[in-house]
Order: structure tokens, then sequence, then C-alpha cells
């Protein structure tokens, strides 16, 4: 199947079920879109549409087979691919991100990170000058770029990466990246997921005022 015309809130539930029938003990053979919707407290309807772009293996009354069902949302999701992918902005967030080893569970391979910073570069451990980072996505066909610099500098980062051919850019500089077509940016907002976090705590002390 395709994944070309699925909706961006879906592509975003999609992991939300693996994760969830992942975490299942073997002996759950089989599994229903109401069962997986009433543990994450989602609309089993919704749940229901989403696992139809994944999935027709379904059946009525019995639903999907656990293990079926993580092979094909691993594959629609590209888990099972190995995408390489480059930092730039080796601070501490870009370090983090390079040090975490979980990525490669979902395809993501971070091979090396780039700085302006000459006190910054390393190459014993994999940082290395940022006037290298077009000749080497090149050789390599890199297509996925990570930003962790700061606002002002994304912009610049963001148009070096896609002059180096990277085709799909993680944002995590807040700040909005102008990009041509045909190239995909995914901002990771951590001041928005905090001001939600931020409100819900003021609604429960309220609450309990």
């Amino acid at each position: 199947m395709s994944n070309q015309n699925i909706s961006k809130s879906t592509l975003q539930r999609l992991p939300l079920y693996l994760n969830y029938l992942k975490s299942l003990p073997d002996t759950v053979i089989n599994i229903s879109a109401t069962a997986i919707a009433e543990e994450l407290r989602l609309n089993d309807v919704q749940v229901r549409k989403d696992l139809a772009c994944v999935s027709t293996s379904g059946k009525p009354k019995i639903g999907y087979n656990t293990e079926d069902l993580i092979r094909e949302l691993v594959a629609f999701l590209g888990y099972d691919n190995n995408n390489n992918a480059v930092i730039v902005g080796a601070g501490k967030l870009g370090r983090a991100l390079m040090g975490y080893t979980g990525f490669k569970e979902y395809g993501l391979n971070i091979l090396l990170a780039f700085d302006q910073n000459p006190d910054v570069v390393n190459e014993q451990e994999l940082i290395l000058p940022i006037f290298r980072l077009k000749e080497i996505c090149g050789r390599m066909k890199i297509k996925i770029g990570i930003i962790t610099v700061p606002a002002a500098s994304a912009q610049e980062v963001c148009d070096l990466l896609v002059e180096s051919g990277v085709l799909a850019i993680w944002n995590f500089a807040p700040v909005h990246l102008k990009v041509p077509d045909g190239i995909l940016v995914q901002n990771e907002n951590m001041a928005a997921s905090l001001a939600v976090l931020s409100n819900h705590l003021s609604e429960q002390i309220g609450k309990n005022r």
C-alpha cells in the first residue's frame, strides 16, 4: 500500500498503534481495532479507518493477527528501511540525538554531525566541519537532515541541506523554515509542547484549589 495520500494525523497515530502492539504479551494472537482504541483512549471508528490504510487482513469478530499487523505497520512506516541521516549543530541537543540508539529501531541511522565551530569539530566523535556537508551528503546520498542549531542560523542551514540533496528535514530550531516544493520539513516545537503541558498543569491545579 502507498502512504502518499494518507493524512498527517493518521501517520502520527500509526506509531502509537505499533508501540502498543509491541507491548502486548505473546499470548495475544489476535486483536481488534476496538480493543486498540479502548486501550489508547481513541475513537474506534478512527482507529479502524487508520488501520485500513495499512492492512486488509482484519476479519469480523476476530480482528487482526497481532504479529501480521505489527509487520504491516513496520513496513508501511518504513521502519524496516535503513534511512541514513546527518545532524547539523553538534551542541548538547545534537550530541544527545547522536547518542540515542533507539532511532535504529525506526530505521533512522544518524551517521555524522556537522558544526561550524572548530572547537566542537572532532572527527573521532564523527563531528565534521560544516564546509564538508555538501560533499559528504552528495557522496553518501544522504536524504535526511536534522537541524539542531539556533533559530538565527536555521534557515541558512536548511538551504545548505537542500543544496546538498536532502529531501526531508527534521527541524528542532524554533523557527519556520522556507523550503522548495518536494522538500518535507517536520518541526519539533518544544515551546508548543511545553505550553500544552503548562496549560494542563494550570487546569489541574486550579481544580484542586
